[in-house]
């Protein structure tokens, strides 16, 4: 009898489509966790303590695997220092920097234009070449992006009208764009221990951020729904979501569980309409639309053709 929740447990961590599923609905709880941290954790207050908690938990845990693998870890520390500073904090905060400006909806389906971004990056630096229908999904996806940036009103384009926040948002999708390529030349080391070296390096390049930030007074304490936010993208987003995401890769390989990914955007508006009471427009559905339909078309039609 005792055995049976420990069976069932070792089953839902083999179970490849609950994890990333698992996976996608934390990231995109991400999204909703940027809107309630206004007005009670500022920006990079968030941005380093999310990974200072990170470390305080992976360090004991971690630690002496990460000294044995330093020496490969080290041979490689420029492309880490990248990653981390990009790909963690500088896309991390100009996420939260995104959510006092621009709704979560948005950024949520903003999220769903990666997939798409890291399809034109492999063209660009490895020379992947494109189908006929993976150039149509990135086109399309992209339209659904400026439809999601423009609120609909194609008028905003000719004006350049942008929300600063969509802009932001949009950086901060070339900024994690670029740590997805990064990670084709990773160091052979344990998937967590990289990622422990990662955000060391994320927590050491957000300290200039915060202390800009307590500079130029926009810095504050915490209430007690910032710290609830904190411990929230500390452990899930930041934290959980590496380890489900890394096993569900395991079972059933990178290609199979990056069609996942496509669920944050849904998974993150959804939540967004459902715990911050966002408003879902017509731009907001006909974007999402565009957004999925483009991925779909350029991840499994495409390669079908290709």
């Amino acid at each position: 009898m005792t055995l049976q929740p420990l069976t069932a447990a070792r089953h839902r961590l083999d179970h490849a489509y609950l994890l990333l599923t698992l996976t996608t609905l934390m990231w995109g709880g991400n999204a909703v966790a940027s809107k309630l941290a206004v007005g009670h954790i500022t920006p990079m207050v968030l941005t380093s303590a999310r990974w200072i908690v990170v470390c305080l938990i992976l360090l004991p845990l971690y630690g002496r695997a990460l000294r044995d693998n330093w020496r490969m870890i080290a041979s490689h520390r420029h492309r880490v220092i990248l990653m981390g500073a990009f790909g963690f904090t500088g896309f991390n905060a100009l996420f939260y920097l995104a959510g006092h400006h621009t709704s979560a909806v948005n950024i949520a389906i903003m999220q769903g234009s990666m997939p798409i971004l890291v399809l034109i990056g492999a063209l660009i630096f490895f020379g992947v070449r494109a189908t006929w229908l993976q150039i149509v999904g990135v086109i399309v996806t992209l339209g659904g992006v400026a439809m999601t940036a423009t609120h609909g009103d194609i008028a905003t384009i000719t004006q350049l009208a942008f929300n600063i926040g969509d802009v932001w948002m949009l950086i901060a999708c070339v900024f994690y764009t670029g740590y997805t390529l990064a990670l084709r030349g990773r160091p052979d080391v344990p998937g967590l221990v990289f990622f422990l070296a990662l955000a060391i390096v994320a927590c050491l390049t957000s300290l200039p951020l915060l202390a800009w930030e307590i500079s130029a007074g926009d810095a504050y304490w915490p209430t007690w729904q910032g710290y609830l936010v904190l411990i929230f993208v500390a452990l899930f987003p930041s934290l959980l979501s590496q380890i489900t995401f890394m096993r569900g890769v395991e079972l059933i390989g990178p290609s199979r569980a990056g069609v996942f990914v496509n669920l944050v955007p849904v998974f993150g508006a959804l939540l967004a309409v459902l715990i911050v009471g966002e408003p879902f427009g017509w731009h907001h559905a006909v974007a999402m639309a565009m957004v999925l339909g483009g991925i779909f078309i350029a991840e499994r039609l495409g390669r079908k053709i290709g």
